[in-house]
């Protein structure tokens, strides 16, 4: 294995750490910018590289259904297949099958969907998924796990929080076969793969906890906190984020999956969180809203028709440096394909170098300050 985790400095519960994998150290608290399909939306590597991404997200599920994993792991695996040379985390399809239900059911063999591309059959089990993300040879591999929508009873969550264990031992000896020697098939393009447990139990206490140590207790390289961000009030989701990451080791790496306003990402950092990922700044750059110092900003709005200001004048990335306001709402309003782009370059930069700042302020002691200057920053909406 080549993966590892070292916290080099806590401040309060916020902690800062380096994770080290097959293809280049993390420094955490971190920020995955999702790439789907082997790609982040709107930009190339080398953008994604000038921002300070360390590591990207990939949809193991997408990319089983096109190009394929027996196609990527023929061309040498992800990483190769995509050009991307920075470390890589593969998701398991659980999230997709929750959000495509009525093309699923769920067995407690598997699930059991049909492609939204040509409608043909399939069933992704833990041992599948696993198989998958060994072709596609990331960094780090999650294990398939069931998310229920909010509000869920408490049966139903407890039925939900029990399949997902019951998935994750699977998972785990599928993963400690594949290191032993793979199974006739299968192509291990990443020797080095780590592999994440994920906790569930809705918004349930008791649950939680539960899931938490019987998933610990499978003794996965990292955990992630599963099944948040799907409609509950924010205050619930940091509540069982705090809950959650207490009865997590300390000396694992911890995932707050899919939650990422950059308030979530702080108020996650302050109780214990060490790893993010959301589609928040790629996709609100593609329609325009625009994350600031001073607020957000939605471009399409008139008043910037003549606005000869960077859109932030506190901002470094290249987006600020070299186009005033009118320019991008002219993108904008005219369908032009670089108002992607250069609106996706700024959002990851706020979000990576929001993630740089959070790492510093926990290295000097002054996380609880910066926590506080930042929610009110955040709490604006530009008025400039």
């Amino acid at each position: 294995m080549s993966f590892a985790f070292h916290v080099t400095s806590n401040d309060g519960r916020a902690r800062r750490g380096v994770m080290t994998t097959a293809h280049g150290d993390v420094e955490t608290p971190a920020f995955m910018p999702v790439g789907t399909q082997g790609a982040v939306k709107g930009v190339v590597d080398r953008d994604l590289e000038d921002v300070g991404t360390a590591i990207i997200l990939a949809n193991t599920y997408h990319l089983y259904l096109r190009p394929g994993d027996d196609l990527i792991a023929r061309r040498g695996g992800l990483h190769r297949f995509i050009g991307w040379r920075r470390p890589i985390l593969t998701d398991s399809g659980g999230y997709q099958i929750f959000s495509l239900a009525s093309r699923c059911r769920i067995e407690e063999e598997g699930a059991r969907f049909q492609s939204h591309l040509d409608g043909s059959s399939h069933l992704l089990t833990p041992e599948k998924a696993a198989d998958v993300q060994a072709q596609l040879g990331s960094d780090i591999a999650m294990v398939l796990d069931e998310c229920l929508a909010h509000p869920s009873d408490a049966r139903a969550a407890r039925r939900s929080m029990e399949r997902t264990l019951h998935w994750a031992s699977r998972a785990r000896e599928r993963l400690l076969t594949i290191r032993a020697g793979p199974p006739a098939g299968v192509i291990a393009t990443n020797p080095g793969q780590a592999q994440f447990g994920i906790v569930q139990g809705s918004v349930y206490p008791d649950l939680r906890e539960e899931s938490a140590r019987a998933t610990v207790e499978l003794d996965f390289e990292g955990y992630a906190i599963g099944g948040l961000s799907v409609g509950e009030p924010s205050a619930v989701m940091y509540d069982m984020v705090e809950l959650t990451t207490a009865a997590l080791p300390p000396d694992r790496p911890r995932y707050l999956m899919g939650a990422g306003t950059p308030e979530d990402l702080v108020e996650a950092v302050a109780r214990g969180v060490d790893l993010f990922d959301c589609v928040l700044p790629t996709r609100n750059a593609r329609n325009g809203q625009l994350f600031t110092s001073r607020g957000r900003v939605n471009i399409k709005n008139a008043r910037y028709a003549e606005d000869d200001r960077p859109l932030d004048e506190a901002c470094g990335c290249y987006t600020c440096r070299t186009h005033s306001r009118a320019y991008l709402r002219h993108l904008f309003a005219a369908g032009e394909i670089t108002a992607s782009t250069l609106n996706t370059l700024h959002n990851l930069h706020f979000y990576l170098d929001t993630m740089r700042r959070i790492r510093e302020a926990i290295a000097f002691g002054r996380f609880e300050s910066f926590r506080l200057e930042f929610r009110e920053s955040l709490s604006r909406r530009s008025s400039d």
